[in-house]
């Protein structure tokens, strides 16, 4: 390594602009000779020569052209470094055409400069860069950014980034900069664009960036001048080298030793391979070919059969029309062109290899195609079945040779330049041991089938083999659209290019046979031997090539035929010299900018806002995207088409192929887009004639884009919004919520409100407390209670009693003092302290409530003189050891006040704390069972029993009285009463009042706390706002969350997320009526995603009123002052360094669990609340309230309108034409509907492939409103299904079985009507008479489509349906288990199931919002019976494999469930295994993910019956039966 330092240098230039660059610096790099540098900086002194260019960098913009191997790279990284540490503000952006290439030089760079250094990729998930938010963040974080062009293009063009924001632009191979190259775009459209640069302007001026070029070989074309010229004014910069060094410069380059070869050229001519040629198999080959029969193609046959099928004057008639002609003219079909490309390939690689590796590459095609499926299936993907198995059946006729491995044979079938070849292999390896060096060398073949040829030859032959470990590189496929079948050969490689340059780098492989990929850029430095298999196309190519061989005594071999010879290598050599006298001109200054000729009348288009710009050169890519992203039914994807004017051919040209010379022009284009679309933005036409095709269908292309923004269906990046990656709120909405709970830490507060106490607060208010008909109680609290309606109190459920009412009235005509809190405490205490005193405080009386009875009752005398003689009784120390200020021993207790029977409490002096109610005393005698049972329960058979004796019994255990009885009777407990000793007991001094007042207030607090909570969010939020009105009730369950552990949100959540998504389809489906399904429920998403819920509801504060305190009656405990509702959550504790590897303990493991555990303010929660609120907006008043609510939240939307006001918005926009299609009335029978607006229900029969001449869009905006209004109906029918209440699991189970793809389609296969048909028939016998017939036309027939594919699917599918139909019904009518396995088994592409959502949407919309008018449909359809059976019958709805998960988990012991699907030579099977035992199994031809899905619900299925996990149905059970004839009312 060579390692240099001097001191510091200045550099102070002016450029020509005038700009002073002024440095003094120590630039810092690292150089490691033949290797490439490490992650850390290393120092680096620039040579001579590099010096200066580098300072002449600083001056001007400047291509600096050196061989490679000569340090370029090192020159752009100093001035990258000294740019970042010159100007803070810009950024330097490093260009570089390949992937391969950007990957190597963010390493050189990101281990020279102590900067962050980020790089960019179309192959680093292309979709992820479509987000502005990372763009900017992108911008900000690194100083140096690496990429290929068109990533920077593409981000220029949709205003992710300005150019003024970069202030150095280096274009590594700059030589690419011209015509339509991403580089020359980006100077062109973006670059002249902007102004100059100032003497000592501000480092932040818009202006142009610097450039700085490098290349080897600065020149396209042979006009050395003229092509210095274009690459100078493309980049706005002078080419140069070196001038005063270059001495230096040829010391440092390592020009290879030429060499040409020539060798004799086949014995025969190309034209005679295929009939008379040396390769067995190429005849072979050849005869095939030649008895092809175009017509005979069943992609020819399949577009003729859609031909005929179509009006001869639709748009969709003459598509199909053209597309035949030009098959049938370029002979242009998978098979066709296949094989005579696998021909052609074959010919060449004969004619220039040999024979042998002719034979070899076919035979090895031809295996690869008829043994390797999924390679097969994968490369052909986009062809259809009936043409791979037409090319196979063709291929079946080829009896290929397979070849022999025979040393003597391979040499014996190559050609004389194979030969010559393997002879140069072998002197170059020899001259490289001579030298001592390891040999390395690169192999440049033009062909890339010729590269895995003469790969696999020098791999096959000894003498080769022995000495080259050999690996391939090729460059990508050019096929276009549909892939080409040769493709299939490049299965062949093994490793990838990145893995090949690892080898060859560090000597695991020493030749690489390469296309021309590996002659630029690459950094190979080890390579000492290049040999060119084909001469170069251009002195590009020879000048690239030959610096690959970069070592000391290089060499570089061309071969050249005998017969063209090298005369070339002469004018590249003389071009070689023009080059070198041009960039080391002292003369040359950078040209002036020139105006474009066709500057003036290119188009372009640009959106202020972003920069985001459209020109004729991006636009194609643009639509060709924006088509691409629309949603697609699964039969072909969307891609905009284009017809000319004249055409291509003239119509029906392709019946007789009759000779014609081809249209010279001008034309005209027409640009259309998918039906999916309004009609208005389908069809565009230039309103000129251009001069070319491409420019016609290019301005077609740029109106139609044009629109599509103007119109708002592309965001101001000028991108379709399903591209855009919205920015994910997550990590913020988290934030919020942590600064929440830091904020509450800090200030010691919960984050829930605190109904009972605000700090800072205290003044006691005055409230009166009647719990039924117990005596009123003086409630004091620390805050004002809002006003709450009696109705609005709590409930109590005491076992045994009706429903206790609670009261609670303000007394603001009370002045509270201090006596009477002082009483208070005293009292508040003694009546808690009975039942909770083993959880509370002795002592402690900071209650945050305390209670006083309002007036003494009649019997308080008596206990106030008890609890004084019990005082006394302390006072003078005689109280026993189990006696305390409020217990007295019974039995002295009894004696002194003659037996009294207004007790409440006592307790056994064994478990003295356990409370037990008393019934009474019992003066005797007892019977001897229980004399002996109390002898027992006091463990002494001596006992003397002396009378009276205590009798007791246990306390209610029902402890929580919010919950609701089902009868009064009702939680009665019927334990037996049982006998106590006094004298070894004690008596509670509370009256039986103030007992029941003990049990109850727990459940009153409570029920108040949250009561409050509610009233609170009332009073505070929901002013002024039509959601005051919501009862107290139904919002308390609204914001109680399931931590809480009491009757929740849950319910109303499921409900409330359906009335969110119903809602908000509706605002969107009317605000926005040029937006396809798919912009509808993207944005749909993100409204309802939980973060964009979470945030909003953190804006408002709602996480104050969230009721998620736990309350356990049995660990209840009065509330202090100093106690907390929540804790806030604690930060986590730092781990120390030595423990930040090691495992936890479990019991380590536990407390992280409960600490994250206390963490219950969630993202989740915060959106569960917020969908909760509108549930019980929607239960109290319906969707107008629901939508206020949403309204309060905003939810993203700006305006939230009325449903009834939605409605009329997108009806006021439909409009009727006249010449309908005949299938709407029977629709309209079948569904029991008659439209009002009868092209809304021609748009729920419109597929998008439809080419009639009605200008509807098709069906999937009216999918999209019918998919939201079933969800509504149906989550509405199981929310109030009446005694189910069920779960929002039990409720997604049944929804998900009633509104299922399958069960859609189902229902659409089993809908028809029965037409009468009747005609007249004559016979000879009868003469003229009519016959009676009647045909059944079925819902699905009805759909309004142009597309073979989708008749196919239809045809195939109710085949599957007559098959399957009847044992379907049954199920669904009389089976106890959903039929999940048999409803796949229909495998109904999705079409079928939109068709059903599409029709109720569009009923939906006529009925203007009825959903009664829906339900009236489903009716008609069955289902409405079906769900109602489902849910009166608890039909069991759980997925087949979820059945199958449950019962494996609930055997004991445990078994071990795997479900294992497989696919194999086109079929899927899916096989159920139990504790590693094939239990079952199923599998069909492979269609896609239906039949995925198809063979896992039927294997699952199949494995519940064996394992007899439910009971086997009878077959009386499912008989074939029919629905019934009429479908009952549901009473709604």
């Amino acid at each position: 390594m060579l390692r240099l330092s001097l001191g510091q240098y200045k550099v102070t230039r002016q450029s020509s602009a005038g700009v002073n660059y002024s440095s003094s610096r120590k630039p810092s790099l690292s150089i490691m000779e033949g290797e490439t540098p490490t992650n850390s900086p290393l120092l680096f002194q620039p040579r001579a020569y590099q010096q200066e260019l580098l300072d002449d960098s600083l001056r001007r913009n400047l291509i600096i052209a050196l061989d490679t191997g000569s340090g370029k790279t090192h020159i752009a990284v100093l001035r990258m470094k000294l740019e970042a540490e010159r100007n803070p503000f810009k950024i330097s952006w490093f260009l570089a055409p390949t992937v391969a290439l950007i990957e190597q030089q963010k390493d050189v760079i990101a281990s020279a400069i102590p900067v962050s250094v980020g790089i960019i990729s179309g192959a680093s998930e292309p979709d992820q860069w479509k987000d502005a938010g990372m763009w900017r963040r992108l911008l900000e974080t690194h100083r140096i950014i690496v990429s290929t062009p068109q990533i920077l293009l593409d981000a220029l063009n949709h205003g992710y980034v300005k150019l003024y924001q970069i202030g150095l632009l280096v274009f590594d191979e700059a030589h690419h900069a011209t015509s339509k190259h991403p580089y020359n775009i980006i100077m062109s459209q973006y670059y002249f664009h902007l102004p100059p640069p100032t003497r000592n302007g501000a480092l932040q001026a818009m202006v142009r960036p610097m450039v700085l070029g490098l290349t080897a070989s600065p020149i396209y074309g042979g006009d050395v001048e003229l092509a210095f010229r274009e690459l100078e004014r493309n980049l706005d910069s002078v080419v140069r080298s070196s001038q005063r060094n270059r001495h230096e410069l040829a010391t440092h380059v390592h020009r290879p030793v030429f060499e040409y070869v020539k060798y004799p050229l086949p014995p025969f001519q190309f034209e005679e391979i295929g009939w008379r040629g040396p390769s067995r198999n190429v005849i072979a080959l050849q005869a095939v070919v030649s008895r092809l029969n175009i017509d005979d193609d069943p992609y020819v046959e399949s577009l003729r059969a859609q031909l005929s099928k179509l009006q001869p004057t639709s748009t969709q008639w003459k598509r199909v029309d053209q597309k035949l002609s030009k098959v049938l003219s370029k002979r242009d079909t998978f098979t066709h062109k296949g094989l005579q490309d696998l021909l052609r390939a074959a010919g060449d690689i004969c004619y220039d290899l040999g024979p042998w590796a002719a034979d070899w590459y076919i035979s090895t095609v031809i295996d690869m195609t008829r043994s390797t499926s999924g390679i097969y299936s994968n490369i052909m993907a986009s062809w259809q079945e009936k043409e791979k198995r037409y090319l196979l059946s063709k291929l079946a006729e080829i009896e290929p040779v397979q070849v022999s491995h025979e040393s003597a044979t391979i040499y014996n079938g190559l050609s004389a330049r194979v030969r010559k070849l393997v002879s140069i292999l072998k002197r170059e390896e020899g001259l490289a041991r001579a030298e001592n060096e390891p040999y390395s060398g690169i192999l440049f073949v033009t062909r890339r089938d010729s590269v895995l040829a003469l790969s696999h030859i020098l791999t096959s032959l000894p003498e080769t083999s022995e000495l080259f470990r050999i690996g391939c590189m090729l460059g990508s496929s050019n096929s276009f659209k549909r892939h080409s079948f040769l493709d299939i050969s490049r299965a062949l490689l093994k490793e990838t290019p990145t893995e090949i340059l690892r080898d060859f780098r560090n000597g695991d492989k020493n030749l690489i046979v390469s296309t021309a990929v590996a002659e630029e850029g690459i950094d190979i430095q080890a390579c000492g031997s290049v040999i060119r298999f084909d001469p170069p196309d251009n002195m590009v190519a020879w000048a690239q090539s030959r610096g690959r061989a970069r070592r000391r005594k290089s060499r570089f071999v061309i071969m050249f035929d005998e017969v063209s010879g090298h005369s070339r290598v002469e004018e590249w050599e003389k071009m070689e010299r023009q080059m070198l006298a041009l960039y080391t001109s002292n003369e040359r200054e950078r040209p002036a900018e020139e105006e474009d000729a066709d500057e003036k009348s290119s188009l372009y288009f640009r959106v202020e806002s972003t920069g985001a710009t459209l020109t004729l050169n991006s636009v194609m890519g643009h639509l060709f995207h924006f088509c691409a992203v629309l949603p697609s039914s699964g039969h072909g994807s969307h891609l905009p088409y284009f017809e000319l004017d004249p055409p291509d051919f003239p119509d029906e040209w392709h019946a007789t192929q009759a000779p014609m010379e081809p249209s010279t022009g001008p034309w005209r284009a027409t640009c259309i887009l998918p039906r999916v679309l309004p009609p208005h933005l389908r069809t565009f036409t230039t309103d000129f004639t251009y001069s070319s095709k491409l420019s016609a269908q290019k301005h077609a292309a740029f109106e139609a884009y044009v629109s599509l923004y103007e119109n708002g269906l592309l965001n101001d990046n000028l991108l379709p919004f399903t591209s855009v990656i919205e920015g994910d709120s997550h990590e913020e909405v988290k934030l919020l919520l942590e600064e929440v709970e830091k904020r509450a830490g800090t200030e010691n507060v919960p984050v829930q409100m605190d109904p009972w106490f605000m700090p800072g607060q205290t003044k006691w208010f005055c409230y009166e407390l009647a719990i039924g008909s117990l005596p009123p109680m003086s409630l004091f609290t620390r805050q004002a209670l809002p006003a709450i309606d009696d109705d609005e109190l709590p409930t109590l459920y005491v076992p045994g009693y009706a429903p206790i009412q609670v009261k609670l009235q303000g007394r603001p005509d009370i002045q509270v003092t201090d006596d009477m809190i002082s009483q208070a405490e005293e009292y508040t205490e003694r009546l808690f302290w009975s039942l909770h005193s083993s959880r509370m405080i002795a002592g402690k009386r900071d209650f945050v409530y305390m209670f006083l009875p309002v007036q003494k009752g009649p019997d308080e005398v008596s206990w106030e003189i008890r609890r004084q003689w019990m005082k006394s009784r302390r006072e003078r120390s005689e109280n026993l050891r189990s006696e305390t200020i409020d217990k007295a021993n019974a039995a002295l207790f009894g004696q002194h006040f003659q037996w009294p029977l207004d007790l409440s409490i006592v307790r056994s002096n064994d478990k003295i704390s356990k409370a037990l109610r008393f019934i009474g005393w019992h003066d005797g005698p007892i019977s001897d069972g229980e004399a002996e049972e109390l002898r027992q329960r006091y463990e002494d058979p001596e006992l003397e029993i002396v009378y009276p004796l205590l009798v007791a019994q246990e306390l209610p255990r029902r402890v929580n009285f919010l919950i609701p009885l089902a009868d009064e009777n009702a939680g009665l407990r019927h334990e037996e009463p049982f006998l106590l000793v006094p004298s070894d007991a004690t008596v509670d001094l509370l009256s039986r009042d103030d007992l029941e007042y003990a049990m109850y207030l727990p459940s009153v607090l409570r029920g108040l706390s949250k009561v409050i909570t509610a009233a609170s969010l009332r009073d505070s939020l929901f002013t002024f706002t039509p959601l005051y009105d919501i009862p107290l009730e139904q919002l308390t369950v609204a914001i109680t969350a399931p931590v809480s552990q009491e009757t929740n949100y849950q319910r109303l959540e499921t409900l409330g997320d359906t009335v969110l998504k119903y809602t908000i389809g509706i605002q969107l489906f009317a605000e926005h009526p040029w937006w396809h399904e798919g912009y509808l429920s993207r944005r749909k998403d993100h409204a309802v995603n939980n973060n964009r819920l979470a945030k909003d509801a953190v804006e408002k504060g709602l996480y104050k009123w969230i009721i998620r305190d736990r309350y356990v009656p049995r660990k209840w405990r009065p509330r202090y002052l100093t106690d907390q509702l929540v804790e806030p959550t604690p930060p986590p504790e730092p781990v120390p360094e030595e423990q930040e590897e090691r495992e936890l303990t479990p019991k380590e493991r536990r407390a992280e669990a409960r600490r994250k555990n206390k963490q219950q303010l969630s993202t989740k929660v915060m959106a569960d609340i917020v969908e909760s609120l509108m549930g019980a907006a929607y239960e109290y008043g319906g969707f107008d309230l629901a939508i206020d609510t949403a309204r309060l939240f905003g939810l993203g939307l700006p305006s939230w309108q009325p449903i009834a006001v939605r409605i009329e918005q997108i009806l006021s926009r439909v409009e009727e034409v006249e010449g309908l299609p005949s299938q709407l009335g029977l629709v309209e029978r079948m569904i029991g509907y008659e439209f009002t607006h009868k092209m809304l229900l021609v748009e729920a029969l419109t597929h998008a492939s439809y080419q009639g001449d009605l200008e509807n869009v098709s069906y999937e905006r009216l999918e999209f409103l019918g998919d939201a209004a079933l969800d509504m109906v149906v989550t509405h029918f199981l929310y109030h299904a009446p005694g189910k209440n069920y779960s929002p699991g039990h409720m997604h189970l049944r929804k998900e079985a009633l509104v299922n793809s399958h069960f859609l389609a189902f229902l659409c296969l089993d809908t028809s009507l029965a037409v009468d048909t009747t005609i007249p028939v004559w016979t000879p016998s009868d003469g003229l008479k009519e016959r009676s017939e009647v045909q059944s036309i079925h819902l699905y027939q009805c759909l309004l489509h142009s597309s073979h594919l989708v008749m196919e699917d239809q045809t195939n599918t109710f085949r599957r349906y007559e098959k399957n139909g009847d044992q379907i019904k049954s199920a669904l009518m009389k089976s106890s288990y959903y039929p999940w396995a048999a409803l796949t088994s229909l495998q109904a592409p999705k079409f079928i199931s939109d068709l059903m959502e599409s029709l109720i949407g569009a009923v939906f919309l006529d009925a203007r919002g009825d959903l009664d008018a829906v339900r009236g449909v489903l009716k008609k359809l069955g289902m409405y019976a079906i769900m109602e059976r489902i849910v009166d019958q608890d039909v069991d709805v759980l997925h087949p494999i979820s059945r199958l998960a449950i019962w494996c988990a609930k055997q004991d012991p445990q078994k071990k469930l795997e479900v294992r699907v497989e696919k194999d030579k086109g079929n899927v099977t899916c096989t159920v295994l139990v504790d590693e035992e094939v239990v079952a199994q199923a599998s069909e031809r492979y269609r896609g993910k239906m039949t995925r899905n198809g063979v896992r619900f039927a294997a699952a299925d199949d494995a519940i019956r064996k394992l007899g996990v439910i009971e086997q149905e009878t077959p009386e059970d499912i008989d074939d039966v029919g629905w019934p004839e009429e479908v009952p009312e549901y009473e709604w």
